[in-house]
């Protein structure tokens, strides 16, 4: 499933030990045996997004830090804000090249994966 995670995203290893298993196929990172698939783009915005991975009480994969049900961290995706190209759209009332942001594709290879050796919250 996937090319090598490596050449898709930045990937930084935060501390020694056991990192949870990955694999990235097109826009989607899937976490440990199948038990999580995250469709990053779906997640660009006009701002900076953050998505903390941590695994519960129960051993189940969740995305977010919840309180009295997340025990271990461990990932973090970092996706920068969205970006734009401006494109000429005719000209306004007083005459003056007229300009509209379209969004650029989303790049995968922008993004930052940051790995923890699962660690108790």
């Amino acid at each position: 499933m996937g090319k090598k995670p490596e050449q898709l995203i930045i990937v930084v290893e935060k501390n020694e030990g056991a990192k949870i298993p990955y694999e990235i196929s097109d826009n989607r990172i899937t976490f440990g045996d199948d038990e999580l698939t995250i469709n990053i783009e779906r997640y660009e915005r006009d701002d900076a997004n953050h998505i903390d991975i941590c695994r519960d009480s129960f051993g189940n994969l969740i995305t977010g830090v919840i309180p009295g049900l997340a025990d271990n961290y461990a990932a973090q995706i970092d996706i920068p804000p969205r970006e734009y190209d401006f494109v000429a759209d005719g000209v306004d009332d007083e005459g003056e090249s007229r300009e509209v942001p379209v969004p650029i594709d989303f790049d995968l290879k922008k993004c930052t994966l940051t790995l923890w050796a699962l660690i108790k919250i």
